[in-house]
């Protein structure tokens, strides 16, 4: 049975949300699921802005019929080439042989790719910045988007409507129940924190190129935002562009500290309990702590865009950094954050070697402070170093 809904007279979602998948990528855990949108134009032509992940072939495929109505389908946008936005494009095609895929050059690279699919040339528009497609009552132009975050992406506006389809752009973690549109949802409780992470973990390594869609995207009339995954924005629309500006720019949301540990036998936990008792005795009230071995490390990462002071503590592991606390920094590293405040302690009941390292690691990021001198733990905090942790949490205090 079909399940859509109505955005304007003219656009229908036409997508499906899957509550099973466990980790996206094979690699983010996403407890609340995940939607993926597809999008249907109903005008003199018929217009179908992506497809979606295979786990929800049949519903979307149910969906498109329902609102084609026994019309044919006209043309089939690209915006994306990932395969949970792309996976159905040959059966769409097998389905509506005279459908014309509108998309990039790149991505029609990627169809023959991924597809072996070769089609004649006629049945493509390729489109690049500016070019335009009228539909009927609706002009649609296209603007590109590249590495946002993969190379072919584009993104398509609807100037009669004043709606961006967005692409990946925008997109939040989480399953859609019932309500499409974000101020249908208390959005910032809710599901903020899923949007940051999407961001963080999955286009974050491409600030300058999201400042560049930023940029264009200013120059639209956009009344509304339509992403690949999550909620629709029709209110409030500066609200989730200010919260990308800052993102891209790599600038923390908030005055705070995320403390981040790794601990064996918990010596390693205890001081940075304490430290944190300091921070909050000394007035500093935005305070997180994780660790590392527990929490994936997505969450930490999209904490460690959120606020302005990381705190990375870890015992020496084989001559290293403890494994987990390793991945955490590579991936942090991996994602390009910039501009924040560091604090490292490290622990060894013989050598303490792994502070040299995560300082090294952290030191091929852009525009990162490390607050002096690293605390360096001998198997357990002891009482002569809390005068240490004491100073590091005044220095912390009085930069917040």
């Amino acid at each position: 049975m079909y399940n859509t809904r109505k955005i304007t007279a003219d656009l229908s979602w036409i997508g499906a949300s899957d509550r099973r998948l466990a980790l996206f990528e094979n690699v983010y855990p996403i407890p609340l699921g995940v939607s993926y949108n597809s999008f249907f134009l109903k005008d003199e032509k018929t217009v179908l802005l992506d497809t979606v992940d295979s786990a929800v072939a049949e519903q979307f495929f149910a969906n498109l019929k329902h609102v084609l109505n026994g019309r044919n389908l006209d043309y089939m946008i690209i915006n994306h080439m990932e395969p949970d936005h792309c996976s159905q494009i040959a059966r769409v095609i097998a389905l509506y042989p005279e459908v014309k895929i509108v998309c990039t050059a790149k991505t029609k690279q990627m169809i023959e790719q991924f597809f072996a699919l070769i089609l004649p040339t006629e049945q493509y528009i390729l489109v690049k910045d500016g070019d335009i497609l009228p539909t009927g009552k609706h002009e649609l132009t296209f603007v590109s988007a590249p590495m946002v975050h993969w190379p072919e992406v584009m993104v398509t506006f609807d100037k009669t409507d004043g709606i961006l389809f967005s692409a990946d752009a925008f997109g939040t973690f989480g399953a859609i129940n019932g309500n499409i549109f974000a101020d249908e949802v208390n959005f910032e409780r809710d599901y903020l924190s899923e949007a940051r992470r999407y961001y963080c973990n999955i286009v974050g390594k491409y600030g300058p190129q999201v400042q560049m869609l930023l940029k264009k995207a200013s120059a639209l009339d956009i009344k509304m935002i339509c992403p690949l995954h999550g909620y629709i924005w029709r209110e409030n629309i500066a609200y989730l562009v200010e919260k990308y500006s800052k993102w891209a720019a790599y600038e923390p949301e908030e005055k705070g500290v995320v403390i981040a540990y790794g601990s064996i036998y918990g010596n390693t936990e205890n001081a940075c309990e304490i430290l944190a008792a300091k921070l909050a005795e000394k007035g500093v009230k935005n305070i997180k702590m994780y660790d590392v071995s527990v929490t994936h490390p997505s969450y930490i990462i999209a904490e460690a865009f959120r606020v302005s002071h990381l705190i990375f503590a870890a015992p020496t592991y084989n001559a290293g950094i403890f494994v987990n606390m390793e991945n955490l920094l590579r991936d942090i590293t991996a994602h390009n954050l910039q501009n924040r405040t560091v604090a490292l302690i490290d622990n060894g009941s013989w050598a303490a070697m792994c502070a040299k390292q995560m300082k090294e690691e952290l030191e091929k990021l852009k525009n990162i402070e490390f607050s002096e001198p690293i605390i360096s733990l001998k198997s357990a905090l002891s009482e002569n170093q809390l005068k240490e942790i004491e100073d590091l949490a005044d220095k912390i205090a009085d930069n917040i």
